[in-house]
């Protein structure tokens, strides 16, 4: 479920969470309720009369969390409609068998806690915490806004138990918080509520979505760009600095930020952005972006940037931006061609086909980007071969024990107290479905891993 809502989630994520979060980096406000842990002498500039006492630094904190707080769960229970329709049916099925398996009164919280133990505890507390691994944030937080993240994720935390874990554990400190959570408490069932309201026959798939949003700008900064075409120029005047704009719809550059005449390349062009060896240009951190003209030609555009980081953020962002496009390459340089040959491959050909494979074709457990969905959709994959062997034996293999003389009892072993026959009919059939799928990727996985095999069979020896 992590990686199915961070393969299916992350724009929604954004949108929610985002603004709330740039305010606390932006901000940075000293905040604690620990009493172990304040530092009365950070608060100094909050008061004129001394040094602040404890309860002076916990009523402000207080005031700063509830402050930063608020907008968070107010848009939070605000989303369900923005909320990706492949998410939602998920939680609608969650909340179904849940229900079905625990129907009792005293039970009524577990259909909640079910759907808001992935959503809250899973996806918006771990993204509070961490900005960065979620991509909400480029750099990670310093201490002091760290330890706010923290306050913050506990808080979305509790929110998501529903209350039910307050005023235990040791953290008695965390109690002035608690009225405005047991208040949000019910805000939280009603979205909820809402949340799994939604048709069952809504098409839950459809083309790929933008992981970038269209006119937002997602990164910006200087970069060198090499020219077209350098005539013979060297390397190092060969690539001026630009300052580059990277949103949904345009990759754009110019002079400098103030400068008004901008060039633009359109992401919707982009076939490929890859990196670029150090010996093409003998310059490091260099990477390409390929993209292809109303008539069919592919122009490259080398971009240098300052640290291995920086490459690394550029590429995920290009390649995020990118990802719906169609007719990605499943192939090309990772050199230059300079000097009437490629400096990779050495093919005299300006138009001979790449050597390497490209992001897109790349094996994906080979791919580490965590929010990059080619990864997210290898993990979920990996993660049902594992269970494979089990869905068969539970499934499959004691319904077929079930048509013994044995089973005439009516009692069904393999099956929960309580349920429904016509329900595990319709989850012995999902599991068989589930298993032909399995199996279809195995096949195709296995003809793949042939076909690679026969490609360095008759690949032509080097020099």
């Amino acid at each position: 479920m992590e990686q199915f809502m961070k393969l299916v989630g992350m724009p929604y994520l954004h949108e929610v969470l985002k603004p709330a979060i740039n305010r606390v980096f932006e901000e940075k406000k000293y905040i604690e309720l620990d009493p172990s842990k304040m530092d009365l002498g950070r608060t100094k500039r909050i008061s004129f009369k001394g040094t602040p006492s404890e309860e002076h630094v916990r009523e402000t904190s207080l005031g700063l969390l509830t402050g930063y707080l608020g907008p968070i769960v107010d848009v939070i229970v605000g989303s369900a409609g923005r909320c990706p329709a492949a998410m939602r049916l998920a939680f609608k099925q969650l909340h179904l068998r849940v229900e079905e398996r625990f129907p009792q009164a005293q039970h009524k919280d577990v259909k909640y806690l079910a759907i808001s133990g992935f959503l809250f505890l899973r996806f918006f507390a771990p993204a509070v915490l961490t900005p960065k691994l979620f991509d909400l944030r480029d750099q990670h937080a310093d201490p002091q806004t760290s330890r706010s993240l923290l306050l913050l994720a506990k808080a979305v935390q509790s929110i998501g138990n529903l209350g039910q874990q307050l005023g235990q554990g040791k953290e008695l400190w965390m109690a002035p918080l608690h009225p405005f959570l047991l208040q949000s408490i019910s805000r939280v069932r009603d979205f909820l509520d809402q949340l799994v309201d939604v048709d069952g026959e809504e098409e839950a798939g459809g083309p790929a979505r933008a992981l970038v949003p269209p006119s937002v700008t997602v990164r910006e900064g200087y970069l060198l760009k090499r020219k077209e075409d350098p005539a013979g120029l060297a390397t190092r005047f060969a690539f001026k600095k630009r300052y580059f704009w990277l949103s949904g719809e345009t990759l754009s550059y110019s002079k400098s930020p103030e400068w008004q005449m901008r060039s633009s390349i359109p992401v919707s062009h982009i076939r490929a952005v890859e990196r670029v060896d150090e010996g093409a240009f003998q310059l490091p951190h260099v990477m390409q972006v390929v993209t292809q003209d109303g008539s069919g030609t592919l122009h490259t555009t080398y971009l240098q940037c300052k640290n291995v980081n920086d490459l690394n953020q550029w590429l995920s962002a290009l390649r995020k931006a990118s990802a719906p496009n169609p007719d990605k390459l499943a192939t090309c340089h990772p050199g230059a061609f300079r000097s009437a040959r490629w400096t990779c491959c050495l093919q005299a050909e300006r138009s001979a086909a790449g050597c390497s494979h490209t992001h897109s074709a790349v094996t994906l457990g080979d791919w580490s980007d965590p929010l990059d969905p080619d990864a997210e959709t290898q993990m979920v994959y990996r993660q049902l071969l594992l269970g494979r062997d089990q869905l068969r034996i539970k499934f499959l293999e004691d319904f077929n024990m079930d048509t013994s003389p044995e089973a005439d009892t009516g009692k069904d072993f393999s099956a929960p107290e309580g349920a429904c026959p016509d329900a595990l009919v319709g989850q012995r059939a999902a599991a068989a479905r589930l298993l032909d799928v399995l199996e279809d990727l195995d096949h195709a996985h296995e003809e793949f891993q042939q076909q690679e095999q026969r490609k360095m069979v008759w690949a032509p020896l080097g020099p």
